[in-house]
């Protein structure tokens, strides 16, 4: 008799790195100093560039409750906005927002992304339980809650990415932020280990987004809600596990069915560093230019050269740019560019901009820009190598350079000279210089919407850390909310 197809039907023990999110999230203290100042910057950073993207009715078209009328009084509240929605909806616009302008901060690695994309469902979460704490004469959580938190959700995030390549099987990299939401968004509604370990074999189940979003010719904008989409399903997940709902325990490791073989070619997910506060010490900031992190130092050469070029855009012959691997293989594109999302995704034209005008912002990657006719001969005239310095640059733990360098050859036989930068303003590296840049950053993103009294209200705040951690969640809203 045959019995191809019997399994053996008892249920594992989770696998280790289920167990090792749940551990992690509910016993790490996170009260390294350079972790909180830094993640009370990347607060500041991460909100001011949602506030930023509201000027964009591309962005608020998708913004407030899944249908007219569908509020919730007293639920979690959207920064500049007046809306009060349940958390799930409400993670998901704080998370659109905040990714819509691809503003803010980026960890790169084996696996690209943006931990800050997290603080959607963090933050809803965070409101919502403040304000019905508040309602039932409880504590509310504090804004030093709220950075715990997201120390913790980069941290799963950043070391999930450290080692395993998703995009290089086609997955795109917000299969992170709904891991890493999930497993710090139930521990905050207060899920037990089982709980939270169930959640987060729910999450790993859900697969992953294809990165088709992100690559011509299909390019478009649904790459700026996709993380909101990723931090509301987190908020999903952990509410659906605090009913008592049933997990996996062997989500990524099952035969046949499990992540690992599934979508991850039979490849096991490799994690060679414990869960600490790595990665929002490490984490990059983008504090210059709205553009694809793997370009932002090719941006900075192009402002550079800037001057030399000006004036002799006409006799241009042939721009070399040298970048790692990761930008070669992503954002190396010619051919005609369809919408902004296009655009901040290709290296040629985040360079042919700041050449030409000396400037990279938001507005740039509009229709009107793109049609000078400028851009895209210059972007015509570009050859991209990958430079094997840079990409071993890049992927050493001890450098996590972002290494591009440009230059210039005109048609009499002369040229710029080579100019490189190894890091980029917001790199850690580049800290002290940085981060006044930044909180400049986060004043002017602020006057995009609010007046100046109230952006300076918020400054205040945001500037002193001891008066931020102490403050009500609910309180620090209020701030933000028309």
């Amino acid at each position: 008799m045959s019995h191809i197809g019997i399994r053996d039907t008892r249920r594992p023990e989770p696998d280790k790195l289920l167990q090792d999110i749940a551990d992690y999230v509910l016993t790490f203290r996170a009260d390294g100093q350079e972790a909180r100042e830094t993640a009370h910057y990347c607060l500041m950073d991460t909100l001011g560039c949602g506030i930023l993207a509201l000027k964009y009715p591309a962005c608020t078209r998708l913004l407030g409750p899944l249908v007219p009328g569908a509020e919730m009084k007293g639920g979690a509240r959207v920064p500049g906005l007046g809306f009060e929605l349940d958390p799930v909806t409400a993670a998901f616009n704080i998370g659109a927002m905040i990714r819509w302008l691809d503003f803010n901060d980026t960890w790169l690695a084996a696996e690209w992304g943006h931990p800050s994309d997290n603080l959607g469902g963090i933050l809803a979460v965070a409101d919502y339980l403040s304000r019905r704490n508040r309602a039932q004469k409880q504590q509310p959580l504090t804004v030093g809650d709220l950075l715990t938190a997201m120390i913790q959700a980069h941290e799963i995030q950043g070391v999930l990415a450290l080692e395993n390549s998703f995009n290089r099987v086609g997955l795109d990299h917000v299969l992170l932020v709904r891991i890493a939401s999930t497993a710090v968004v139930t521990r905050m509604l207060g899920g037990t280990r089982e709980q939270i370990i169930n959640a987060v074999s729910n999450a790993w189940i859900d697969g992953g987004a294809l990165r088709t979003y992100r690559h011509a010719p299909n390019t478009g904008s649904r790459k700026s809600w996709a993380a909101g989409d990723a931090t509301s399903r987190a908020v999903r997940h952990a509410l659906i596990s605090l009913t008592g709902e049933m997990g996996y325990p062997s989500a990524l490791t099952a035969k046949t069915w499990g992540f690992q073989d599934a979508l991850f070619k039979g490849n096991p997910l490799v994690v060679k560093r414990p869960f600490a506060s790595y990665v929002m010490e490490q984490v990059l900031f983008k504090i210059s230019f709205p553009a694809e992190f793997h370009a932002q130092t090719a941006v900075e050469c192009a402002l550079a050269l800037h001057p030399k070029v000006r004036n002799r855009m006409n006799d241009t012959g042939k721009i070399v740019i040298e970048t790692q691997e990761a930008g070669a293989r992503i954002i190396d594109k010619t051919g005609p560019l369809a919408n902004p999302a296009d655009r901040d995704h290709c290296l040629q034209y985040m360079v042919a901009v700041p050449l030409i005008f000396g400037r990279l912002t938001a507005d740039d990657y509009e229709d009107k820009v793109a049609a000078d006719p400028r851009v895209d001969a210059l972007r015509g005239k570009m050859e991209v190598r990958e430079n094997r310095q840079f990409s071993a640059d890049y992927l050493d733990p001890d450098k996590r350079a972002i290494g591009n360098a440009i230059q210039i050859f005109f048609r009499d036989g002369s040229d710029t000279g080579r100019v490189a930068v190894d890091y980029p303003i917001g790199h850690r590296r580049r800290r002290a210089e940085g981060i006044p840049v930044l909180v400049e950053k986060c004043r002017a993103n602020l006057l995009t919407r609010f007046d100046a009294a109230r952006t300076e209200r918020i400054m205040s705040v945001c500037n002193d850390q001891g008066k931020l951690e102490s403050m009500p969640v609910n309180e620090f809203m209020e701030l933000w909310v028309e």
